[in-house]
């Protein structure tokens, strides 16, 4: 059944891989992450209180792995752009047409943002917060989309050398009011400034916001990272085993110069800072390349079915999360059978039943064809 469903994927000019690792990138919200700090405190294993060490952000200076969640899907999603304009073209639509889309896509997206932050709630804008993990996403979707309609490769490298360059220029030579230039502090720092000016309402952490104007900005520089990775692996007359090679080494590059650049300028998430958008586009690429490697060049694709039936409803998932009670639901199917079991084991099979009754939810839709797409 799979198989048959991969072949009509891959026909209509979807990447198998893609899917399958958006998925793996949801995996780690959707519940998997909550389910390593409870493993951590059972079993004091090495390697497993590292990585439950792992499943939390930093405030400022510093990169965990949690850290990529949120720019792996952005890259992603610049992956995808190449493949959506490609498949739009062939069908006849204009490029205007595809700028009107995006541009909608984009404002879905941030109203989707704001229902997320709790704006049904009609607190007043100053209790509303404005900035959103889907509002970013939706701008440096858009942004990146209409860079790749109107420019070839060097003029998307071009666009990816300005906006990175100034937003490092900005940062460390604006002078922001009270402060100085080049001060990389939550308060100081021109980011926190830009978003104490510009942004409406309430900034996530008080003077700065991790999804504010700077990140936004600075965030196009990652979905443009993935569509020229994505432009690479539609490239025809090149072998798979050759693309799979230059996803390799370009995140390898990337990754390189981000740890590099980070010993000047500092990896913070919540700046969104140039070393940041290097080192996390780099790993992101090559965990891209693993997918595309064992899926499309080994062709090894049943068992990644569970990573595709989450990441074909990705937004789905992520804002049914906040809406639908899945605990609830999961006690109700799984509770008897969860405390017939030692109490030790309560907290981690109780995580467990709500991520599997999430995935059932997915794979219902999957089944039946519904993918909600913004």
């Amino acid at each position: 059944m799979y198989r048959k469903y991969a072949m009509e994927v891959s026909n209509k000019g979807r990447l198998l891989s893609l899917d399958a690792f958006r998925g793996f990138d949801m995996l780690w919200i959707i519940g998997f992450d909550q389910i390593v700090r409870q493993a951590a405190g059972i079993w004091h294993w090495p390697w497993l209180g590292w990585l439950a060490g792992q499943m939390e952000h930093p405030y400022w200076e510093g990169f965990k792995l949690y850290d990529l969640i949120f720019p792996t899907f952005l890259f992603i999603v610049g992956v995808a752009i190449p493949f959506s304009i490609g498949s739009q073209r062939r069908r006849g639509v204009k490029d205007t047409r595809i700028c009107v889309k995006a541009a909608l896509r984009m404002v879905v997206l941030i109203i989707l943002g704001l229902v997320y932050n709790c704006g049904l709630n009609f607190a007043g804008v100053a209790e509303t917060r404005f900035c959103s993990v889907l509002g970013l996403i939706g701008i440096g979707y858009f942004f990146a989309t209409l860079i790749v309609l109107r420019c070839g490769i060097r003029g998307q490298v071009l666009w990816l050398l300005g906006i990175f360059l100034g937003c490092l220029a900005a940062v460390c030579w604006y002078p922001v009011p009270g402060v100085g230039a080049g001060v990389i502090t939550p308060d100081g720092s021109f980011a926190g400034c830009l978003d104490r000016l510009l942004v409406p309402g309430r900034l996530y952490f008080g003077s700065f916001d991790p999804e504010g104007a700077m990140s936004c900005i600075s965030g196009i520089t990652t979905a443009l990272l993935g569509t020229l990775a994505g432009q690479w692996l539609m490239r025809e007359g090149v072998g798979k085993w050759q693309k799979a090679l230059g996803l390799l080494c370009g995140g390898c590059i990337c990754a390189v110069a981000g740890a590099v650049l980070g010993c000047y300028y500092p990896i913070i998430k919540n700046l969104w800072s140039g070393s940041f958008v290097l080192l996390a586009a780099g790993l992101s690429g090559l965990g891209l390349c693993l997918f595309y490697v064992v899926i499309d060049c080994l062709e090894f694709r049943k068992w990644s079915v569970v990573f595709t039936v989450i990441g074909m409803n990705s937004i789905t998932i992520y804002m049914a999360c906040c809406m639908v009670n899945f605990g609830h639901t999961s006690g109700f199917i799984f509770g008897g059978v969860i405390r017939m079991m030692p109490d030790v084991y309560h907290p981690i099979l109780y995580s467990v039943a709500v991520l599997l009754v999430e995935w059932l939810f997915l794979f219902i839709l999957y089944k039946k064809r519904i993918f909600l797409k913004v």
